[in-house]
């Protein structure tokens, strides 16, 4: 199949690398020249701009965007529904507010061109390991994109399925799922990312609460210097806490016991500030949750090991960067 994508950073440029690996003949667009040259080298087609690559897809056509939520997508959603025509379809990749998914679906669909919103999980692993897919859009859109989510997700692999679930028609085991109508597929993907919010805070308040163990004013019998690096290699084997997450901690501490190049200041992506409003619009109770994104503020203040550990485990599964660091 032939897909155009717009936004070729971390996840957009490992997408087409994935994807031509599978197959499938890319046309790509970015920004940046040099991530498109990259690309060009590995296979890809370039073009010089948005309306550039539009010419080049046959039709029906494919586009999917991976860029930043905001006015970058807003602006090259309008852009492309002057460019697009009835029956091409258009997926935004990236970690959108679903509102605005509903939105630019109602201006496109009078046009006949399919708005999808798949919510991507994967990060800077995801090239190897492949994409945990939530797509949202129409039953007719996503089975005739099916084969480009196969072959972008990561497949049943060694992970059984869930006892008691033989026989349900179900694409779940395989790692993508047409979750319902436009603006779900965003949807479950913010709330997995506000639930990521609270996992990485437990994981890091308990890794600073074992650090500060060897703290001076502990009582000398009760003061423990913990290999912090051994503890976490030590859960992975056999532990209730064992987790992809877990295992990236393990990997950031043995690079860095201390953590040293991280300053503990933790950004916070939309996906956290839009969960906590979602249950608030709700009236679903949601103090993990909110406690892990106020944590994420205060670290800006005043950072902490456990921010430094938070910083460290953005750096490892998104390749998240601190303000100011590249």
């Amino acid at each position: 199949m032939h897909i155009g994508m717009i936004g070729l950073g971390k996840m957009g440029g490992n997408l087409v690398r994935r994807l031509m690996g599978k197959g499938h003949a890319c046309v790509v667009f970015d920004a940046q020249a040099s991530s498109i040259a990259a690309l060009v080298n590995e296979g890809a087609q370039g073009a010089h701009d948005v309306s550039d690559l539009v010419r080049q897809l046959p039709q029906p056509r494919v586009v999917w965007m991976m860029l930043p939520a905001g006015e970058v997508t807003e602006k090259t959603v309008l852009a492309l529904k002057d460019l697009l025509q009835a029956g091409d379809i258009l997926i935004d990749g990236g970690n959108a507010n679903h509102k605005d998914d509903v939105r630019r679906s109602n201006q496109l669909s009078p046009l006949g061109i399919q708005y999808m919103d798949v919510g991507t999980s994967g990060g800077v692993w995801g090239l190897e390991r492949g994409y945990c897919l939530m797509v949202g859009g129409t039953s007719s859109a996503f089975q005739t994109l099916e084969p480009v989510f196969r072959d972008l997700a990561p497949g049943q692999g060694e992970v059984p399925m869930s006892p008691g679930r033989e026989g349900l028609s179900s694409t779940a085991h395989l790692g993508y799922l047409h979750t319902g109508p436009v603006g779900s597929g965003h949807f479950v993907k913010m709330v997995h990312n506000g639930i990521e919010y609270g996992l990485m805070q437990a994981f890091a308040e308990g890794f600073d609460i074992l650090k500060g163990a060897g703290q001076d004013h502990i009582p000398e019998q009760r003061r423990y210097d913990l290999n912090l690096a051994d503890i976490t290699e030590l859960w992975r084997r056999g532990s209730v806490v064992s987790s992809w997450l877990l295992d990236l901690s393990a990997i950031a501490l043995a690079q860095d016991p201390q953590l040293a190049a991280f300053s503990g200041h933790v950004q916070d992506s939309g996906e956290g500030r839009w969960t906590i409003e979602a249950a608030i619009e709700q009236a679903t109770p949601a103090q993990v949750l909110t406690s892990a994104l106020n944590a994420r503020f205060r670290s800006r203040q005043s950072p902490s090991f456990a921010d430094q550990t938070l910083s460290a485990l953005r750096h490892q599964f998104g390749g998240h960067q601190e303000p100011g660091k590249s």
